[in-house]
């Protein structure tokens, strides 16, 4: 695997070389867009909205809306608000892991230490394993600065590109109820959620429906057609008598255990 980015993590006066590596990839088919008539390629053109007259690309410019007026920027503008470059992440604090939001989570990356940094690299996993901790620190990466979140994942360190807290948008103006559960709902509920809960096994959950496409792609491709079922939708918004539909999950995960 080729690294995304080198450099090195700083953990008090230890210095650890790493690799950053990409930790995952899409599972979406990388379909394009044709004419049907000829099934040349759909190629899309950039356009002035004015005159509708193609533009060329070194004659596109970037612009900012500031109350009535557009602002013109250049690379040089650009260059202005780019941070240093460096190919360090320090390591700023420590804090739990379960203190993080996973709203705040946006991108995985894997790290690998490179020649020297094996023996670091092994103290600072297993010191966060150990403790139960994650380390919040900050790097450059495609030209800007981002925080980033460094835990374990089985026998690796792995970075989490985070979100700022700006992006993160307000519950405000979202219709959230005020109710609160009753006691005796409250604890069959919770009966229930046990009886359900089980370790998490990622290789359960799969891509069907690229699965599903993918046989439909490949019995197209012999003349041969695939049956139909069209998905059907269930809207409901019955939540009258809570008590009685949670005795009856309840007996029917019972059953489903037996």
């Amino acid at each position: 695997m080729r690294p995304l980015w080198k450099g090195s993590i700083g953990f008090g006066l230890v210095n650890i070389p790493i690799g950053l590596y990409s930790a995952t990839e899409e599972s979406n088919l990388p379909f394009f867009t044709l004419d049907k008539k000829n099934k040349a390629r759909i190629r899309y053109k950039k356009v002035n909205d004015a005159t509708g007259a193609e533009v060329k690309q070194t004659d596109i410019v970037k612009g900012y809306k500031m109350g009535d007026s557009t602002i013109i920027m250049d690379e040089e503008d650009f260059s202005k608000a780019m941070p240093e470059k460096t190919d360090h992440i320090e390591i700023l604090q420590f804090v739990a892991e379960k203190e993080i939001d996973t709203l705040y989570y946006e991108k995985p990356y894997y790290m690998a230490p490179t020649k020297g940094g094996e023996k670091a690299y092994a103290l600072l996993r297993d010191a966060l394993k150990k403790e139960g901790k994650a380390a919040l620190g900050t790097f450059v990466f495609h030209q800007r600065e981002w925080v980033c979140l460094l835990k374990t994942s089985a026998n690796a360190l792995v970075l989490h590109q985070l979100r700022f807290a700006e992006e993160i948008r307000s519950t405000k103006g979202l219709e959230l109820p005020e109710i609160k559960a009753k006691a005796e709902e409250l604890k069959m509920a919770a009966t229930l959620i046990n009886q359900l809960t089980k370790p998490f096994k990622p290789e359960q959950f799969k891509d069907e429906y690229a699965e599903k496409l993918l046989k439909v792609i490949a019995a197209k491709a012999k003349g041969k057609t695939t049956k139909f079922k069209p998905m059907k939708v269930v809207h409901t918004t019955d939540t009258e008598d809570l008590m009685e539909k949670l005795k009856a999950s309840l007996k029917t995960t019972t059953k489903k255990a037996s």
